[in-house]
């Protein structure tokens, strides 16, 4: 799971409500070492998802950071709550019945899609979120990059 930990949800559905939103995570290669070339080689670069932390970009402006991290109890609650959701996009009350009917402060937005991912390297992936009703492009993006 990676957090966007600087960048709230309700700026993330202010930008899509604009259109497009194209988030870019990137994270630093990880330099070569010095000494011998025989005696040491460069270790094989992690798996691009299991970077621990990135730098992240929304539409082209810098938002923050992003971090990876496990799902806890709280993350797999939502989880199973989705499950059944193919497509769209919701609110999940916070399990203390809200303010009267109305949205709780703990009340969490989700948006459940299905998204095709392209492997350009080993330093770069996108995920691009697929339109149900076939018309149009992304309306969301999804870059990995290592730099």
């Amino acid at each position: 799971m990676v957090e966007l930990a600087a960048y709230s949800t309700g700026a993330l559905v202010r930008e899509m409500a604009s259109g497009l939103v194209r988030l870019a995570l990137e994270c630093q290669k990880t330099p070569p070492q010095t000494g011998d070339q025989n005696q040491r080689q460069r270790p094989a670069a992690a798996a691009l998802v299991e970077e621990a932390t990135w730098r992240a970009y929304c539409n082209g402006r810098k938002c923050g950071y992003a971090v990876r991290r496990e799902c806890g109890e709280e993350e797999w609650r939502v989880l199973r709550a989705v499950e059944p959701v193919s497509v769209g996009a919701g609110v999940l009350p916070d399990g203390d019945g809200g303010a009267a009917g109305g949205a709780g402060e703990g009340d969490l937005m989700y948006m459940r899609a299905k998204f095709e991912r392209v492997v350009g390297s080993r330093d770069s992936e996108a995920f691009y979120m697929v339109n149900p009703d076939g018309g149009g492009g992304p309306e969301l993006s999804i870059y990995l990059l290592r730099v």
